[in-house]
């Protein structure tokens, strides 16, 4: 492992993703777009996009798709230096097949067994976490087994150790269980953490609290005990809660060419105020990343901060010449 110190740590699983070309579907495509991505690694790539020094940690099969996904990663500046080896396993796997209205798309997940599900949390280097302002963690690592669920709680412990701050993002998936597991197995989880993420949706859904968006971010925050706790509300915007009272953004407009990574988008520019001490601040970056991203195919914000920071200027789009 790297003697460097990072600013940032995920750790997390990493799926390669297959998307039809354009309107095609999974039913008959002959081809596909072949990317990498997954909720932590997603956070760390956004964040060394705009010169935050990050490091993912994971577990990975020692074959071709395991070296993709590590070097796709490691190509957009985040250390993989941690990631553990596995001698066999696999790679996840999951299918994109894009939506157009009125149809809905869909996401079709083959992770199962994944070399990522066999980690073992004694095989982290944790010294990783050494100097490190923040550690990111997502609600999908625990849904994924024993080991990846050990592997969160002990992440908190050694974080804890060192005081270093934690923010974990809900990001419920149905497709991994139901909101009765999720809540009984992420609120302890999620109790006194720094920084909580989640979005009206899974506010009701997994924890039974609705209500105005400022009302419910306070409930979840005197119950989750966090320090601050971020609500999403889609076209809406999103809101923080803290210590001092509620801060708002609304959502920045635009085109949709990929939905996926918008919500990680989001908890990057947040997380690059937040650590600067400036939550407003946050909440912009964050809806300027969030509105980005979903203008560029695959997983990750490939924006660069001047043109986050176009954003949040009010500069129109439009060709540079």
């Amino acid at each position: 492992m790297s003697t460097a110190r990072f600013d940032v740590v995920g750790i997390g699983e990493a799926l390669v993703r297959l998307t039809p070309p354009g309107a095609d579907v999974l039913e008959t495509a002959a081809a596909y777009t072949v990317q990498v991505g997954g909720a932590e690694a997603n956070v760390c790539a956004n964040l060394a996009a705009l010169g935050v020094r990050t490091a993912w940690m994971s577990r990975l099969p020692a074959n071709p798709l395991g070296r993709r996904v590590a070097s796709a990663f490691a190509g957009l500046g985040v250390n993989v230096d941690g990631i553990r080896w596995a001698p066999q396993g696999r790679v996840g796997l999951v299918f994109v097949q894009p939506g157009a209205p009125p149809r809905s798309g869909e996401v079709l997940y083959y992770r199962l067994d994944s070399a990522f599900s066999e980690i073992d949390a004694d095989e982290i280097a944790w010294s990783v976490l050494d100097g490190a302002s923040l550690l990111h963690l997502t609600g999908i690592t625990p849904a994924l087994g024993t080991g990846p669920r050990r592997l969160v709680e002990r992440a908190i412990v050694e974080a804890q150790r060192r005081r270093v701050r934690v923010s974990l993002d809900v990001n419920y998936r149905a497709t991994l269980w139901t909101p009765a597991a999720a809540r009984e197995v992420l609120e302890p989880l999620l109790r006194e953490r720094d920084v909580v993420f989640l979005n009206e949706r899974d506010a009701r859904a997994v924890f039974g609290v609705e209500g105005d968006p400022e009302s419910t971010a306070g409930t979840l925050r005197q119950r989750f005990h966090c320090g601050t706790l971020v609500l999403t509300l889609g076209a809406a915007g999103a809101l923080a809660r803290d210590g001092t009272g509620v801060r708002r953004h609304a959502a920045y407009p635009g085109e949709v060419v990929d939905r996926i990574g918008r919500g990680d988008a989001f908890a990057s520019g947040f997380l690059y105020g937040y650590l600067r001490g400036d939550v407003d601040a946050g909440l912009s970056y964050g809806a300027a990343m969030a509105a980005l991203k979903q203008t560029y195919p695959g997983d990750v914000c490939r924006a660069t901060l001047a043109e986050i920071e176009a954003v949040l200027g009010g500069q129109p789009g439009g060709f540079r010449r």
